[in-house]
């Protein structure tokens, strides 16, 4: 790590990735062969609101593109959609496969280091009906999905990420509904959890055959920290939870550590922020740190396996409080680093103002879009980030 240039600034090597991230279900629109159309147009569904058009991203991502890259960022992590790549069990859209190579070509010309995510919580409505994840053939279906998607990993894709947050997909299977408190992250079923870490491995098969493909999954770190005497509470809470998936990523190529707030860890388990202390959109404890409990974690589970941080933001209304947010989270980053682990990059979450899985309301994103009209309007701390990555200089000026 070089030399800080000045007291009030930290310094990042130039080989470090700043970008955003998004997901196609969140942003490409009408995705009417997932799973989750389905369930956002289920009568009685809890849902207070379907995805719709979302950002019109399948159409519009050239414009995206060309605003990240003008920003100063240099790396785009967005995800694949397995319904539009495979919308039958064993067809193959040779046009939504095409469409996927034109946004890598997109990137590429704009100059940006495209980052593919192959499952981002989605799935095919015929992988749903067929059971899922539960069923025992999923690692090897999942297998074969990668196998068609190569024409698009292969157009210059140096990153690919195989499974979003599989702790947060088990854990929709073992453990959900509109009763569990949001304080507590739902206990992933075991067996889900063996089988994603199956498809993981499968799907990597694949990749490693690949010439210049490094492949890992991203993990939702959750910075359990357990109050006095509450250790071993702590231990058997989040081994299921985060873990155990973190131990699977030894021997990746990375592991992608996805933070946004804190866990603190009582006599009864998890508890919900503390009365006064400032939230966020989702509920959540403002709490910019997280980011680098979760990279220790994954660091020091995974044997050393490099990180790069996937996700990482703040749900706000309030601009100057996700710049004060960011400053943050990148100082624990900087500080990891200064310690001797290796950290790749940072993706901000999210590139867009996006659909957050059954809502508009909360905004994570550097840009802001337009619920009519799809205009695209980058904040102050888009240009306040895309500055950050020109220079590789952290300002501390807006620290919270």
């Amino acid at each position: 790590m070089p030399p800080n240039p000045t007291p009030n600034q930290l310094r990042f090597p130039s080989h470090f990735l700043w970008g955003a991230a998004t997901a196609a279900h969140q942003t490409e629109g009408n995705n009417v062969n997932s799973d989750w159309w389905v369930r956002e147009h289920t009568p009685g569904t809890s849902l207070a609101e379907a995805s719709g058009d979302a950002c019109d991203s399948f159409h519009r991502y050239g414009e995206e593109i060309r605003l990240l890259a003008e920003l100063g960022l240099t790396t785009y992590r967005f995800s694949i959609e397995w319904a539009r790549i495979e919308p039958e069990q064993g067809f193959v859209s040779r046009a939504a496969i095409d469409h996927y190579r034109r946004m890598v070509a997109a990137c590429h010309e704009a100059g940006l280091t495209p980052m593919l995510t192959l499952h981002h919580f989605t799935n095919p409505r015929w992988f749903a009906a067929r059971g899922g994840w539960q069923t025992p053939d999923a690692p090897e279906l999942f297998a074969r999905y990668t196998e068609a998607a190569l024409p698009v990993l292969t157009d210059g894709v140096a990153w690919v990420c195989t499974i979003n947050e599989p702790n947060g997909v088990a854990g929709a299977v073992g453990q959900s509904g509109p009763n569990l408190p949001n304080h507590v992250y739902a206990l992933p079923d075991p067996q889900v959890s063996a089988t994603l870490v199956l498809a993981h491995r499968r799907s990597r098969e694949v990749l490693t055959a690949i010439p210049g493909i490094k492949s890992g999954w991203a993990i939702a770190t959750q910075a359990f920290q357990p109050e006095p005497g509450c250790e071993q509470i702590a231990h058997t809470y989040g081994h299921p939870r985060e873990d155990f998936f973190l131990e699977a990523a030894r021997g990746d190529d990375f592991v992608g550590v996805q933070a946004y707030t804190r866990t603190v860890i009582g006599p009864d388990g998890p508890k919900p922020p503390r009365e006064g202390v400032e939230t966020t959109q989702m509920g959540w404890e403002y709490y910019p740190p997280a980011v680098g409990d979760g990279i220790r974690n994954a660091w020091k589970l995974t044997d050393g396996v490099p990180v790069i941080v996937t996700e990482n933001g703040i749900a706000t209304a309030d601009d100057t409080r996700r710049i004060a947010y960011t400053t943050g989270a990148l100082t624990a980053v900087h500080q990891a680093m200064t310690d001797g682990i290796d950290v790749r990059g940072y993706l901000h979450w999210s590139a867009l103002d996006n659909y957050e899985w059954g809502t508009y309301h909360p905004t994570f994103g550097l840009i802001a879009v337009d619920r009519q009209t799809f205009t695209r309007t980058p904040k102050p701390s888009a240009h306040w980030l895309g500055q950050i990555a020109r220079t590789g200089r952290l300002p501390l000026d807006a620290a919270p």
